[in-house]
């Protein structure tokens, strides 16, 4: 057992579920053999406690890194910070100028607001437009992190976010009263977003613009005509999605614009930023409640937003990862069809992922992940791409997964026992979103 295996045993005694973060617990890839904890990350490397480097072939620190590990563009204006200071009584300009960068680049809007995690910019965008519209009750589509407004929605009476989260998902220490304030909807099912809204005092309409498949029959602009025909505020979360296809929201791909969005994830290339943009007829409801916090004022937040902004437009970036993920998911489908092994590929490709049509499918991603590891490699099912991915990387990657998709035919053919393969327990499985 590695020196990261040790920490984390002491880990799950000292934290609840053993990790800040879902997505990251050891569980979720290889339990009790994942290396679980970092000395040092570079491009698209990874070091692990016990100095073994890794090639970073899997979620990329949850899709925040599109520009890689430690990009010398950003770092350096971050240590710049960090040596003037990064907190002080006064307030630090970057926001400001930060904030004429978003609204610059989404012409449609007039005012931000900043926070520093995803799950804090949707309740900030929650919170305004409920204020904006006077109304309550939520109509969301996706995922939407963790406070109460979005986990109440599982005490209406199902498991109303199995789709959207994690199937059996228990509401606990949600207020009861919550219940019927949110309304999760299918992606793509107008009909019953329509449903909702002419049956509830709908205020606010929440959705991931894309999730693992795009609009059809045009749905994001049939939503957009009812929002404004409802006088209802439109909120796409491009927490996840934003920068990846394009500069900006996804949103841009059709050509329908809402009344707030929300950045993350990849706007800070792994230093916490996150944005809440909107129009100002919306944006102005956050003076009539109460939305505040210290460390939203911290300068390292927004500096690293405006180094990555630079860095991403220059590069281009959402091109390259597209390139790069468009390339992972042939390779993965050529790898499938010379074993005769049947995949389905999934999300947008800069976070794609791709999972065996069989019913040992966990097993099998259990096995690609421990036969990955021995050779070097972070790799699961998922493979976040970002713009220090080269074509030598994937070149040694799919080297190495043949022969692990080889043997995962012989088990498929009754030849080898894959649980007779696996030298741990069957890792968990994942959220049911795009990421």
């Amino acid at each position: 057992m590695g020196t990261g295996q040790e920490l984390y045993k002491k880990a799950k005694e000292l934290i609840p579920g053993g990790t800040m973060l879902l997505s990251k617990r050891p569980e979720m890839f290889l339990p009790e053999h994942w290396p679980s904890y970092f000395s040092k990350a570079k491009g698209c490397k990874v070091w692990d406690l016990d100095g073994k480097e890794l090639l970073d072939m899997s979620i990329m620190g949850i899709g925040t890194n599109t520009l890689g590990y430690g990009n010398d563009e950003v770092d350096a204006a971050v240590i710049e910070t960090v040596k003037k200071g990064n907190m002080s009584t006064l307030n630090c300009p970057e926001e400001v100028y930060l904030a004429e960068r978003l609204i610059a680049m989404n012409p449609w809007a007039d005012m931000v607001r900043f926070a520093r995690s995803g799950g804090e910019a949707n309740s900030i965008a929650i919170r305004i437009a409920r204020a904006a519209s006077g109304k309550d009750q939520v109509a969301i589509c996706g995922y939407h992190g963790w406070h109460d407004w979005y986990l109440s929605a599982n005490h209406n009476g199902g498991d109303d976010l199995s789709g959207h989260l994690i199937p059996g998902l228990s509401p606990k220490g949600v207020p009861k009263n919550l219940k019927n304030t949110v309304f999760p909807f299918h992606y793509n099912n107008y009909e019953e977003l329509l449903s909702i809204v002419e049956n509830n005092n709908i205020g606010v309409i929440k959705m991931e613009v894309l999730r693992n498949f795009g609009p059809e029959d045009n749905f994001l602009q049939k939503v957009r005509d009812l929002a404004t025909q409802k006088n209802i505020v439109l909120v796409f979360d491009e927490c996840t999605s934003g920068f990846r296809e394009t500069f900006g929201g996804i949103f841009q791909k059709f050509g329908v614009e809402p009344d707030i969005t929300m950045f993350g994830k990849t706007i800070g290339n792994g230093y916490a930023l996150t944005a809440v943009v909107g129009r100002k007829s919306v944006m102005e409801a956050a003076q009539t409640t109460f939305i505040s916090s210290t460390f939203w004022t911290e300068r390292i937040g927004p500096t690293a937003a405006l180094a990555t902004l630079d860095v991403m437009e220059k590069v281009k970036s959402w091109e390259q990862i597209t390139a790069i993920g468009n390339k992972m998911r042939l390779g993965w489908q050529k790898l499938a069809d010379s074993h005769n092994l049947s995949i389905s590929i999934a999300g947008i490709p800069s976070l794609s992922t791709y999972g065996f049509t069989s019913g040992n499918a966990l097993a099998y991603k259990t096995y690609v992940t421990q036969e990955m590891l021995k050779k070097g490699f972070l790799a699961s099912t998922h493979f976040y791409a970002c713009t220090e991915h080269s074509d030598a990387h994937l070149n040694s990657y799919f080297e190495a997964l043949d022969g692990v998709f080889a043997m995962i035919y012989r088990c498929e053919t009754g030849e080898f026992n894959i649980n007779d393969l696996l030298e741990g327990p069957i890792c968990h499985g994942g959220f049911n979103r795009l990421n």
